[in-house]
């Protein structure tokens, strides 16, 4: 019986491209489906389903085309090997410029995420589960490694005018309930307080978004918890988790007590993020979906750097 040789498998990609030459700024993959782990504030891993894109740029323009298997290969070792931290990201991107030796120079990986944190209730003994939207994104680029971290907040916004505008109506209602000149009873206006005849008028509020985006200074690792802390303190009033009548009550203060805008929202994020070292560079967008409106109120902030954000 006749026996044949064994040939290699054809790589058209890296045959040359002599029609239509030149150099690509990124080729890769987006949405690949990998776990991911992080670290938590206790020092146990999580692990979140991921949605991963990776990139190299095609720097030699006579290739056709990368080696898209070894990115995911890459992927696929790193991101089940190790949790994620910037020196585990610089290593990946490493892997890929390696694997791409002679055709790329730069390098970039995001990896989108939900994770998942556990919030005690304003009062009660009662605690959630709430989901954030975080992406992390990793760049080498000519030897130089840049490390981005967003996440998403959700939270409660109380419009200051519709405040006041509800507090005058208020007033006129006790003007028109309680004639002038005569002496007031002090049971009756308790009474009158807790009605709706009394509070006759509410402001409105919405839930809003905060997406922040930070670039990080070198030398820390990713504070995915810590970010998501320092924004909720600024706003003070996140979105809850569990719930009975007395956190519904707390949550009701603090809407009162922290009526905002969309500028105020963004600002005092800013201010939150300013001082901290290991924050080079952010990028504040905060949207209040309106309930009085059918569009949404937005507030952009950043931390003003030269040739930043």
């Amino acid at each position: 019986m006749p026996t044949h040789p064994i040939r290699s498998l054809p790589d058209v990609a890296s045959a040359a491209q002599t029609d239509a030459a030149g150099a690509l700024d990124w080729v890769g993959m987006e949405n690949i489906a990998l776990p991911v782990r992080l670290l938590g504030a206790d020092g146990a891993t999580v692990q979140s389903a991921a949605r991963v894109s990776a990139f190299v740029n095609l720097a030699n323009a006579q290739l056709r085309g990368i080696h898209m298997s070894r990115l995911y290969l890459h992927l696929d070792r790193a991101l089940g090997a190790e949790a994620l931290t910037p020196a585990a990201l610089r290593r990946l991107l490493h892997e890929f410029l390696d694997s791409h030796s002679g055709l790329s120079d730069r390098a970039m990986v995001r990896i989108a995420f939900e994770h998942l944190l556990r919030r005690s209730a304003l009062v009660s003994d009662n605690s959630g589960w709430k989901a954030y939207p975080v992406e992390v994104t990793a760049t080498l680029a000519q030897g130089h490694f840049t490390l981005e971290l967003q996440a998403d907040v959700q939270y409660s916004s109380t419009c200051p005018a519709s405040a006041a505008l509800a507090r005058q109506v208020v007033q006129n209602r006790f003007v028109a309930d309680f004639a002038r000149g005569k002496a007031l009873d002090h049971v009756a206006v308790e009474c009158w307080l807790g009605t709706q005849q009394g509070i006759c008028a509410t402001p409105h509020s919405q839930r809003s978004t905060a997406r922040v985006r930070v670039r990080l200074a070198p030398g820390f690792d990713l504070p995915v918890v810590e970010l998501l802390d320092a924004i909720e303190t600024a706003l003070a009033t996140p979105v809850q988790t569990a719930v009975k009548r007395e956190d519904e009550q707390a949550f009701a203060r603090l809407n009162g007590e922290n009526p905002m805008f969309c500028e105020d929202a963004a600002r005092r994020i800013r201010r939150a993020l300013d001082a901290d070292e290991r924050i080079a560079d952010f990028h504040i967008r905060a949207a209040h979906h309106e309930s009085l409106h059918a569009h949404d109120a937005v507030a952009v902030a950043t931390k003003n750097v030269p040739g930043g954000y």
